[in-house]
């Protein structure tokens, strides 16, 4: 790809018989995904311009442009879509798209380095990051509050963290 992309949701497949997809947003207002044009495929070979349709169970039914039957659908199914970094909005200071907080070095407040950032999971009451490292044979699950983890800098590529206990073997 030509310029960063962020994923914002995921074709699901056909709904109905006369062409329309089935989309997953992966938004913080799902209705957004409806705005941004022309989205990608994660290999920046496929665009797509979307039309959302209507509200269904699990997320929206919608027309792609160029999707005509429900064969021509269904072959979509999986293909996530991406849209240009360049395109979203700005955040607060106090908010962060979450491919930007994978990758990132997890430190205590002593400095000591936890892991990195394997995923961000959000499981309902709040984002939580899953860190991997040394010591660690499984990942561990560190809440994403500002107890929790008090500092994100992202321009030195880290985040300072005061984890509860037992979140981090000793």
């Amino acid at each position: 790809m030509s310029e960063e992309r962020i994923c914002v949701g995921v074709i699901s497949g056909a709904y109905g018989v006369k062409g329309e997809a089935r989309i997953k947003s992966f938004c913080a207002e799902p209705t957004a995904i409806g705005d941004y044009d022309p989205l990608w495929s994660e290999d920046g070979t496929r665009q797509f311009h979307l039309t959302l349709e209507r509200p269904i169970k699990n997320g929206f039914a919608a027309r792609l442009q160029g999707v005509t039957t429900k064969e021509e659908a269904d072959a979509l199914k999986g293909v996530h879509l991406y849209v240009d970094r360049a395109a979203l909005p700005n955040l607060p200071d106090d908010e962060y798209y979450h491919t930007d907080l994978v990758g990132l070095t997890v430190l205590d407040t002593g400095g000591e380095v936890l892991g990195k950032v394997i995923s961000v999971q959000n499981h309902g009451a709040s984002d939580v990051l899953e860190v991997s490292g040394p010591g660690l044979s499984t990942p561990a699950l560190l809440p994403f509050t500002m107890a929790a983890v008090p500092t994100v800098d992202l321009a030195a590529g880290r985040i300072i963290a005061d984890p509860p206990e037992g979140v981090f073997p000793e």
